[in-house]
């Protein structure tokens, strides 16, 4: 118990310690530190009573190694490839961001998108696709997952449809561009995933749009 209580301790001083770094520098400190507190929980639980400090010590050594060196691989590409999005599509309309388990979202709206009713790739997003694609050509490893999404105009019947189209068209565009197809998977949601008020026609442009998830494995060992 006492060693336990000694890397939460670690975890706790980690992470308040994270204010004046970078990013990765942050995602690092946390990743030694749970990784500390994992190796440590496993070495005491694997270790005989005798020696279990010592079990703790190397576990906690081990796991802070892994935890550590492994967050901090993964944060510096995934944070590269924020970076090139972002730049791709400054301007567009388009918001790039950072889910809870490492991927990119690329949040495109209607107005660059797919007008009402329509899966066509519109003008305005020809250009910003030609940037993604390539962006995704210069991050061969990554995976994409395209999800299109409707307002609620029109039943299921025609909205679910309508989304997995709108995603279709928009890997079609990519891989027309070089992004293998191999790479690249599509989901519809119709309009179960409303972010706005479909009540409103400014709601209704919202929910109406195709969303681009980029994830990278983590590297192997």
């Amino acid at each position: 118990m006492r060693h336990t209580i000694i890397a939460l301790t670690a975890v706790s001083l980690a992470v308040s310690g994270c204010a004046n770094m970078d990013e990765t520098q942050r995602d690092t400190s946390t990743g030694a530190a749970i990784g500390a507190v994992a190796g440590a929980l496993i070495g005491a639980a694997t270790s005989s009573r005798s020696d279990r400090g010592k079990g703790v010590a190397i576990g906690a050594v081990a796991g802070a190694a892994i935890g550590g060196g492994g967050t901090y691989l993964w944060s510096k590409r995934m944070q590269e490839q924020r970076a090139a999005m972002e730049q791709a599509t400054r301007g567009s309309g388009i918001e790039v961001s950072q889910t809870a388990d490492n991927q990119l979202k690329l949040d495109i709206p209607s107005d660059v998108s797919f007008d009402t009713g329509r899966y066509d790739i519109k003008p305005a997003m020809r250009p910003v696709l030609d940037q993604i694609a390539t962006t995704l050509n210069q991050h061969a490893v990554t995976r994409v997952t395209i999800v299109g999404h409707t307002d609620s105009t029109g039943s299921d019947a025609v909205n679910n449809p309508l989304s997995v189209n709108r995603a279709a068209a928009t890997r079609d565009y990519l891989s027309s561009r070089g992004v293998a197809m191999g790479r690249m998977s599509i989901d519809g949601r119709g309009s179960h995933e409303p972010l706005a008020d479909n009540t409103t026609a400014a709601g209704r442009a919202k929910n109406r749009r195709v969303e681009i998830f980029v994830a990278e494995s983590a590297p192997a060992r």
